[in-house]
């Protein structure tokens, strides 16, 4: 899956500089680079070392995201999710920061409120300390959990060859077949998947229609960026429970804001908004109790729910509107 990290430090208000800013930098400092051009035992070292020092942001998109959103999007959807984790704790710090360096030619914030605080550098993961330490805790949150991923299948071999096409790999698809991890969206996945009489008819392809899933992410990444331009800072994202879910959480002044997200291609039948009755609203109070109990700390906001629509096959926020 596509994993990104970012970081900002506690200690100074700029991107660029994310790592202690001390007089003397720590020696550790010096030793990083490229996560690829570290052998395994000194990424886990350094790694350790920089979420210990540094606020750390990860970016997962997992398996079944990647197949009904494709690559591209994908790639985009692990950098927002990395910002707005790295960015909503540096927040609760009382920081911020004011540059985002992505490593290569690709700007994957394009279009999103993020857009104008990047600088692309090819190499960087080389030249700037800071996204050589962001490569280095994204491959090892990527190395543990295929570690994790090869306890809950052993066949496969996810230990050593970390999901890549390996011919390890690929011979133990062909024995064992496939499990739920594997992207179907890569064609040897996608031809066994058929074979086995799979239904594959989700997975993305140039102009293939989404499914919902991915519609109600893309209306939701609309309307986070809708409340970034008017302010808000953007803390959670699909806040989950076994009882209920919230979208979007957000801040901005004195108010922690809840956000429900309706999307509807149609309105000639009744907008998003219409969605919302007694019952949703009650579950959607449920959601707000249930978040504060496990961020005390935010109690200090003043809660407010709110519900957000999404319109038309251009996905355009045509309503935010505050309940109660």
């Amino acid at each position: 899956m596509p994993e990104f990290a970012d970081l900002h430090s506690a200690s100074t208000h700029s991107s660029r500089n994310t790592l202690p800013a001390t007089t003397e930098p720590p020696a550790w400092i010096s030793e990083l680079k490229d996560s690829k051009k570290l052998s395994a035992k000194k990424r886990e070292y350094l790694a350790e070392i920089i979420n210990q020092e540094a606020t750390v942001g990860l970016g997962f998109v997992m398996a079944g995201e990647i197949d009904r959103l494709g690559m591209s999007e994908a790639l985009k959807l692990g950098a927002r999710r990395a910002v707005a984790a790295a960015r909503a704790r540096a927040h609760l710090l009382g920081t911020t920061f004011t540059e985002i360096v992505i490593d290569g030619p690709i700007n994957f914030l394009t279009d999103t409120s993020y857009e104008d605080y990047v600088t692309t550098i090819i190499k960087a993961d080389d030249l700037v300390k800071e996204v050589s330490a962001a490569s280095i805790v994204a491959k090892q949150a990527r190395d543990y959990y295929m570690t994790r991923l090869a306890s809950d299948y052993p066949l496969y071999g996810f230990e050593r060859h970390v999901g890549y096409g390996t011919a390890a790999h690929r011979q133990a698809i062909i024995n064992y077949g496939l499990c739920p991890e594997h992207r179907r969206l890569v064609k040897l996945v996608r031809e066994i998947a058929v074979r086995s009489g799979e239904d594959v008819s989700q997975v993305f392809t140039p102009n293939s229609p989404k499914d919902t899933t991915a519609v109600g992410s893309i209306a939701e990444d609309k309307v986070a960026s809708y409340l970034e331009n008017q302010g808000h800072l953007i803390i959670a994202r699909n806040f989950k429970t076994k009882l209920c879910e919230i979208d979007i959480v957000s801040t901005h002044g004195d108010n922690i804001y809840f956000t429900e997200v309706k999307y509807r291609r149609d309105t000639t039948r009744g907008g998003g908004l219409a969605a919302i009755d007694a019952r949703k609203r009650e579950k959607m109070r449920l959601g707000v109790d249930l978040y504060f109990k496990y961020h005390a700390k935010l109690i200090q906001y003043n809660p407010l729910l709110a519900v957000a629509e999404v319109t038309g096959a251009d996905y355009a926020v045509s309503d935010w509107i505050i309940l109660y």
